[in-house]
């Protein structure tokens, strides 16, 4: 009780000093900001208390606290523009150590034909933008009621010849209780999940690009009017989000169970939202599951694109208690229109 009454407070005091006004679109690296794994996608993001497979490294890493095999996941989006998100990780379960996890996090922007004012139609030059984040996490049960886990990241920006890199941490809990649990299971009550993403130190880009020639006296003859020059552009902040949700369980018949959950989200460019999500499962036993999801992203966040998400899962048992996991997420972003993720687990 003592670490959980910690953990809150630097939760609220690191979260306090995010309160700016006017922070829309003042962050660097903002594909942070996108749900990793079909199941939180189409659960509408509310799952910072619902997290318990490798996704978790984006969500809330002591939900990795709860992976009991060791566990790979690869997840597909492609998004507008020809823009495309991909994940890739791993996490190993240590009996009596905890959950060690590994994830690659990666938007590729493409390639584009480099113009100018005086080539319009193109240089015949090609240039390329992506970014990346390397996260390594750690995650333990302190009690069967109680989870903590950390990630450690590194974050890189790459456009053209500009470099930008920072490195970040994200904090979080899951606490289970006993309260609306059906059969007095804590693991069947109300979850209550929080996480702090992305806090860390600022992006500022460098590179070849800002070398220039510069005159300094371009009034006077004789001085070397050919000084190489470098820009120095502004650094920006990491977009920080704090995660507060509850889930629980109002149905569970034999083999079937109905999660719903909601999430509050408190970020450092944006205005406060909340997020809300349900999972329905079928399960039978020595074949698989059937999972089907819905839920809504962006409730109260006044202009949003965001809305609807829907999607399903089907969790196939194999021999040796192999798991393969397929999921399927579907989200609308009104004038940006929809897109899908596709998500490939493997728990052996």
């Amino acid at each position: 009780m003592k670490l959980l009454f910690m953990f809150i407070l630097i939760m609220l005091f690191s979260t306090s000093l995010l309160t700016q006004d006017n922070r829309v679109g003042t962050t660097a690296a903002t594909f942070l900001e996108m749900g990793i794994g079909s199941a939180g996608n189409a659960m509408g993001e509310a799952y910072v208390s619902v997290a318990r497979d490798l996704s978790s490294i984006y969500w809330n890493p002591s939900g990795l606290a709860y992976i009991e095999s060791n566990e790979a996941q690869f997840m597909y989006r492609p998004w507008i523009a020809d823009i495309n998100i991909t994940f890739v990780g791993g996490a190993v379960f240590l009996p009596r150590i905890g959950t060690l996890a590994l994830g690659i996090t990666s938007m590729n922007f493409g390639s584009t034909e480099v113009t100018t004012l005086e080539m319009q139609e193109g240089t015949g030059e090609m240039f390329s933008a992506m970014d990346y984040a390397v996260s390594f996490s750690y995650a333990r049960k302190l009690a069967q009621w109680f989870a903590f886990g950390v990630t450690g990241k590194f974050i890189s920006s790459e456009i053209s010849r500009l470099n930008a890199n920072a490195i970040a941490m994200d904090l979080g809990v899951i606490v289970n209780t006993r309260f609306f649990s059906p059969d007095g299971n804590r693991e069947n009550g109300l979850t209550i999940g929080m996480s702090i993403s992305n806090y860390g130190t600022r992006m500022r880009y460098e590179g070849m690009e800002l070398l220039r020639s510069i005159d300094i006296l371009p009034n006077q003859h004789g001085n070397y009017k050919d000084v190489e020059g470098q820009f120095k552009l502004q650094s920006w902040d990491l977009p920080v989000i704090f995660r507060i949700g509850v889930s629980f369980h109002p149905i569970i018949i034999g083999s079937q169970r109905l999660t719903l959950s909601l999430d509050a989200l408190h970020p450092n460019n944006n205005s406060e939202s909340v997020n809300a999500g349900a999972e329905y499962q079928i399960a039978t036993p020595s074949v698989g599951c059937f999972l089907l999801r819905g839920g809504w992203h962006g409730l109260f966040l006044d202009g949003t694109q965001h809305g609807l998400t829907f999607g399903s899962g089907i969790h196939f048992t194999l021999l040796h208690n192999k798991i393969v996991k397929v999921d399927y997420a579907f989200q609308d972003v009104g004038i940006l229109g929809n897109y899908s993720t596709f998500t490939l687990g493997i728990v052996f």
